[in-house]
């Protein structure tokens, strides 16, 4: 077994591109529970938005409208569950888990006649003399342009959340609606909102997963990615910047895997697939263990239905 055969920056380059699906549907969910909403339908979300990007991306020879019906998929999903949950004030719980099963179920119906068939190519940002400096050019310079755009809703949902007066409408909401409802916001218009934010960003990861990262349609593709985004939403104590860490590191942990069974160590496959989802249960139990910290950083009416008669 010889590990130089692993290219530390070849390594940096994949682990950008295995976390950006799942930073992207993190920062998604990350805003819908600032917003005091539980949407456990994120790997619904993402499914569907990578069979809505995949088929428009092939029927129409674009990837850009690809990208954006694969948004507009995952936003039409979540508003789904924001009518559920919002408007016939459903358990947001068992709503999310619906759209889940839902998403998985209509994406492999869409996705039947898509299996085996190549999308357009996505362009890379390159730059001439900047891309092809050692070191620095891959790693920062020949990346997709969802890669960057992946950055720039990281700083916009940081800078939203902690230096906007929407951003504190949205954190009072979370923390509490009734308070935010007698001060006079519209709760259900700032949770519809950020559930459709979130839907949105689940889409576009979902649409990365078919189009760029793993170019092809194959059922249940995002392989519980949703559920990871979720854990990292934890992880991060809901706080964008931290995101970004917990995408690394979930998505270094997906590489690292996946290049040991190609260097062909001698460890059971099904072990190695399995430790992604692994280190997931570890750092949520570790994150668990201080529950007075956990409960002090989520948000206060997380996950519970607001009234507006109460």
């Amino acid at each position: 077994m010889d590990f130089s055969a692993l290219n530390p920056v070849a390594l940096m380059v994949t682990l950008m591109v295995a976390a950006t699906p799942i930073m992207l549907a993190a920062l998604g969910e990350l805003v819908v529970e600032k917003s005091g909403v539980l949407n456990l339908g994120v790997e619904g979300m993402m499914i569907f938005g990578a069979i809505c990007g995949f088929a428009v991306s092939v029927d129409t020879g674009s990837v850009w409208l690809g990208i954006i019906a694969a948004m507009i998929g995952g936003t039409l999903l979540s508003l789904t569950f924001g009518f559920l949950t919002q408007y016939l004030l459903s358990n947001q719980v068992a709503s999310g888990l619906a759209l889940t099963l839902f998403g998985l179920g209509l994406a492999a119906l869409v996705g039947q006649s898509y299996t085996g068939i190549k999308p357009p190519s996505f362009p890379k940002l390159d730059i001439p003399f900047i891309s092809d400096l050692p070191v620095i050019g891959p790693i920062l310079f020949s990346h997709d342009f969802i890669v960057y755009f992946s950055f720039i809703i990281l700083g916009g949902v940081w800078y939203f959340l902690n230096y906007t007066r929407g951003g504190l409408i949205l954190r009072a909401v979370g923390e509490s609606h009734d308070a935010a409802h007698a001060l006079g916001y519209k709760v259900v218009r700032v949770r519809l909102m950020a559930i459709a934010f979130g839907g949105a960003c689940a889409g576009l990861g979902g649409a990365y997963v078919s189009l760029i990262r793993v170019p092809q349609w194959t059922e249940g593709m995002t392989a519980g990615a949703g559920w990871i985004a979720l854990a990292i939403v934890v992880f991060a104590s809901w706080k964008p910047l931290r995101v970004l860490l917990g995408a690394w590191l979930f998505g270094g942990i997906t590489i690292l895997q996946l290049n040991l069974q190609a260097l062909g160590v001698e460890i059971d496959v099904a072990y190695l697939s399995m430790a992604p989802y692994l280190v997931t249960i570890i750092v949520l139990v570790i994150m668990s263990a201080d529950s007075k910290r956990a409960s002090l950083n989520a948000p206060a009416s997380l996950g519970k239905a607001f009234h507006a008669s109460s």
